[in-house]
């Protein structure tokens, strides 16, 4: 979005690392980094995938300035040699990612990177942040859009948004995640993300009544004319004053108003009433919009209670994530090359989920060919080949006697080359074409994996290579004494 300076925006462990690889002759190791995640927010049954435009744009820009540079030689704990090679760094990694907008599961490789050693470690911090805020933002802004049942859901959560860079690309992520539009204006302007705003309590506090403020927004905008009921009382004053306002300033210029909009209150029995009062005096076209501490649970219950709204203004729950605020993605070393042989590498662990999946992996997505509906991932060796037109036996990375064979599948690679030889090959798409392919995905999910209550486990499974490299690197660990 900006120019500022981000190439210090690390842990400083990854500095020392990097300068430890150096002193020991590391520099030049090639090896491969796998960004993940372990756990879908909100017990749901997928999340969705954003942010790499920003790792994209980051790994593109990275460089250290002099200011950096004087800021770690007065660290005085980096050697010369790394001082200098920071002063001259370049970055030349490969680069594979799956695509923003794509649904995604535990433990599947979503961004890989492959190069010397020192540059993998130093891009940890910038990848996991860009992309566990963004995915998580996205993957609960689909969850609110979903729960509204085709509703308008407007992302209204600037103000209480975790920093103004939680602002802005938590603005697009929800964009991304099926919202229609927001309220910070700075993301329509960087990203094309529309914004749209009408008035606070302020601006009918600051007029002497509130029929003064109704009519003066009226007249300063009548073809957007949305007026907010409940500053006072929604039945006594609110809808009567709006309806007042709307008879002698709209209608005689051939103007319908767009909507009333409820911030407080019983937002189910109010807008029941504001719908019947509103059609009984011919604005029947006149949207109910309701905002106030609302996520895809609430808006859920207003429906299921028959509420008359029209469109959700949803603030704090969304752009924070409040029901769970941690994406939980982590970035770990799957691989080191040695004379251009992938040695695989293995984290162990008494916790079994934590274990990860070794060497340099591709991701399929095997897809129905006659309904387009996704039946599994399968984590394969970057070198395999799923052949679609054969049948495929899939089955359960633990519990290995469950099996199925796959027939009549189209199978599509997941993970796609972002950069070469730290060039930039991918052109990420628009903000309106991320949000529009992952409309297009999520109708490949069947409506058992959408459910927010104990939704269908969607399976991602090991191809039997993988499977068996991954059992034997663990056998021979384990197998080990541990003097």
């Amino acid at each position: 979005m900006d120019k500022k300076k981000l190439s210090l925006l690390l842990d400083f462990y990854e500095l020392t690392m990097a300068n430890g690889y150096l002193k020991n002759g590391y520099k030049d190791k090639v090896v491969y980094f796998d960004m993940f995640f372990r756990k879908v927010p909100d017990g749901g049954g997928f999340a969705i995938l954003a942010g790499i435009a920003q790792v994209l744009q980051y790994l593109s820009n990275l460089r250290f300035s002099i200011e950096d540079i004087n800021y770690l030689e007065k660290k005085n704990i980096f050697s010369p040699d790394f001082i200098e090679y920071l002063r001259n760094f370049k970055f030349t990694c490969d680069v594979w990612a799956i695509k923003e907008g794509t649904p995604i599961f535990p433990n599947e490789p979503l961004v890989t990177v492959r190069g010397p050693i020192m540059q993998a470690q130093l891009i940890e911090t910038m990848i996991l942040l860009s992309v566990n805020h963004q995915s998580l933002i996205t993957t609960k802004a689909n969850r609110i859009v979903r729960a509204a049942k085709k509703r308008t859901v407007v992302e209204f959560g600037s103000r209480r948004a975790q920093g103004y860079d939680g602002a802005i690309y938590g603005a697009r992520a929800a964009y991304i995640g099926g919202c229609s539009g927001t309220s910070c204006t700075v993301a329509e302007k960087e990203f094309g993300v529309p914004a749209s705003g009408t008035m606070a309590h302020s601006w009918i506090q600051a007029f002497p009544n509130e029929y003064e403020a109704f009519k003066a927004y009226a007249q300063t905008y009548p073809n957007n004319c949305t007026l907010l009921i409940d500053t006072y009382s929604v039945l006594n004053s609110g809808l009567p004053n709006a309806i007042k306002v709307f008879k002698e300033v709209l209608l005689p210029l051939g103007i319908k108003p767009k909507g009333v909009r409820l911030d407080s209150g019983d937002l189910t029995y109010l807008s029941k009433k504001v719908r019947e009062i509103l059609d009984q005096e011919g604005f029947k076209d006149c949207a109910i919009v309701a905002s106030n501490s609302l996520d895809e649970y609430v808006i859920k219950d207003l429906l299921i209670q028959g509420a008359k709204i029209d469109m959700f203004g949803v603030g704090e729950r969304l752009i924070t994530s409040k029901s769970e605020p941690v994406f939980g993605g982590v970035y770990k070393l799957a691989a080191v090359e040695e004379n251009g042989v992938i040695d695989p590498r293995i984290k162990l662990s008494e916790n079994v989920q934590k274990i990860n999946n070794p060497g340099f992996k591709q991701v399929w997505r095997l897809y129905n060919k006659r309904n387009g509906k996704a039946i599994a991932d399968v984590i394969t060796m970057h070198d395999e080949v799923i052949d679609d037109n054969k049948p495929y036996e899939i089955f359960h990375p633990q519990h290995t006697w469950k099996r199925k064979v796959v027939k009549n599948f189209v199978a599509k690679k997941l993970l796609v080359k972002v950069f070469e030889q730290g060039i930039q090959v991918y052109k990420s798409p628009s903000t309106k074409e991320i949000r529009d392919y992952c409309l297009e995905q999520m109708n490949t999910l069947w409506e058992e994996v959408k459910r927010f209550e104990n939704p269908h486990k969607y399976y991602v499974d090991l191809s039997q290579k993988l499977w068996d490299m991954k059992h034997d690197l663990l056998a021979k660990l384990s197998s080990k004494k541990i003097d």
